[in-house]
């Protein structure tokens, strides 16, 4: 087995870990990726929708050094993910290359602007949400039947490794898009987090139902922290108590809720990222990581370049590497790889009940 040193920051010492790669352990396995713009690899480019990132300068790090859909300087957490896992990066699932031998590989079915409720990004228009994401993914088994037959897709399925990413969207582009929001007047914000949660329990469950038995799970990144956010309502640049409110109460619900489930089910198939801290780490000590600010954007304006869209036209940093934010609202490339060091190799402050690399070890045990 191959392995790389990669160096993974800590707030107290900087820490040297042995990634290795997953590849060889087992045989290939497929990947499947439901979620938002985090996570969107360009579902959206072939839909009517002002959610998208498929113009410059998205993209400008990108292999091709073009714009792909994906909300990113350059790759994204799947990609990064596919990478450790020495596969070639899930293409989109509206994509007309995902055919024959490449639907094999798994497939992206998230959606920029997308949340766990359906009313949720609604000023995006036409976005695929997450119920209908899961409906492609049955369309996704149906379509793979053809070629393998039944009994071969289920395999697939089952032992296939799931990321889905989802939550934020409920909160900026719902609860607190505008003030007074109809979701902010209907629900205190601690009934609302319930409501969200209570929601994306039946959404976990039905993706096992489908099929899936290893679902990596994140949760939100500290909302208030973000460019947008700062540029909109910070005072001196703090991050917006309110909005980190919010990520501090769903995210120890998400755990709960995978908990919850785990149990129900008897075997670990959710795993919880606690993606909050992984972001807050940097957030709160960027240099510790290599980045000159955390709280400007790369590609934006205004304030914290941090309001409007990423577009031609915007202020871009020569240098993505040194700033953590890549657009308003999303991470840089560097910035999705140290979240990812951490997915693949975090103590269980950061993941539970276990780690990435823990998780493919065993399967690849359980498959041998």
């Amino acid at each position: 087995m191959e392995c790389l040193p990669l160096l993974v920051a800590s707030l107290v010492v900087g820490l040297a870990v042995t990634l290795c790669t997953l590849a060889p352990q087992a045989e290939a396995r497929a990947f499947f990726v439901f979620g938002d713009s985090l996570v969107d690899n360009g579902n959206n480019n072939y839909l009517a929708t002002t959610a998208r990132a498929d113009s410059y300068p998205y993209g400008i790090d990108y292999p091709t050094h073009r714009p792909t859909g994906r909300f990113s300087n350059g790759l994204n957490i799947p990609d990064i993910i596919s990478e450790a896992m020495g596969e070639e990066s899930t293409l989109p699932y509206l994509s007309p290359e995902l055919r024959g031998k490449k639907l094999l590989v798994g497939a992206n079915f998230a959606s920029a602007g997308v949340g766990v409720l359906n009313d949720t990004g609604i000023q995006f228009v036409s976005i695929i949400r997450i119920n209908q994401q899961l409906q492609y993914f049955q369309q996704y088994q149906r379509r793979v039947s053809k070629m393998i037959g039944e009994e071969q897709t289920q395999q697939l399925v089952n032992q296939a490794l799931v990321l889905i990413t989802l939550g934020g969207n409920d909160f900026v582009n719902n609860y607190y898009l505008v003030p007074f929001s109809a979701r902010s007047r209907q629900y205190s914000l601690p009934d609302y987090v319930r409501f969200v949660i209570s929601e994306y329990k039946k959404v976990l469950a039905r993706l096992y139902e489908l099929g899936a038995r290893r679902v990596l799970v994140t949760g939100t990144g500290p909302m208030g922290c973000v460019p947008a956010e700062l540029a909109m309502r910070s005072v001196n640049g703090e991050c917006v108590v309110e909005l980190q409110r919010a990520a501090d109460l769903f995210n120890p619900q998400l755990t709960e809720i995978i908990k919850q489930l785990n149990s129900e089910i008897g075997s670990d198939n959710f795993i919880a990222a606690n993606t909050n801290r992984m972001h807050m780490d940097f957030i709160s000590n960027p240099q510790a990581f290599g980045f000159v600010t955390s709280k400007i954007a790369c590609c934006g304006q205004g304030p914290y370049n941090g309001i409007g869209l990423c577009t031609a036209a915007s202020n871009l940093c020569p240098n993505r590497d040194v700033y953590a934010f890549w657009d308003p609202f999303h991470p840089s490339e560097r910035a999705n790889r140290i979240i990812v060091q951490q997915i693949l190799a975090g103590s269980t402050d950061y993941m539970h009940p276990m780690n990435l690399s823990t998780v493919m070890a065993l399967d690849a045990k359980m498959m041998t």
